[in-house]
């Protein structure tokens, strides 16, 4: 089933490989494009350079209308991450919108948060 929801991940999914940003890789979990696994790699000249950070985005049939549940996965800490690893970032939240793709938010929290 073909949903709009997945039609756009397919989408993120493509441009992400096709043109990736630089520290920043992601894809679908085991054939199932509503879960991702994410590697960020920490930026140059901050706390957390060298570092390779594991996250997971969770996305509804809502996407992209509302933002994906997103989490790392390596433990962190920092002040905008909570225990369970979500993150706490205003584009994942009211700051939210439909032209934010994977690789947009991948970004935005490298540089949001690691930055």
């Amino acid at each position: 089933m073909s949903t709009p929801a997945r039609k756009r991940l397919m989408r993120d999914f493509k441009r992400l490989q096709q043109d990736p940003p630089a520290g920043i890789s992601g894809a679908p979990q085991d054939n199932n494009i509503m879960l991702w696994n994410a590697v960020i790699f920490g930026p140059d000249d901050t706390p957390w350079d060298g570092g390779t950070f594991k996250l997971t985005l969770q996305f509804s049939e809502d996407y992209p209308n509302k933002p994906p549940t997103v989490r790392f996965v390596s433990r962190m800490f920092h002040p905008n991450i909570y225990a369970d690893g979500s993150i706490c970032l205003d584009i994942l939240q009211n700051q939210w919108s439909p032209i934010y793709d994977v690789a947009a938010i991948l970004t935005s929290i490298q540089s949001g948060i690691l930055g």
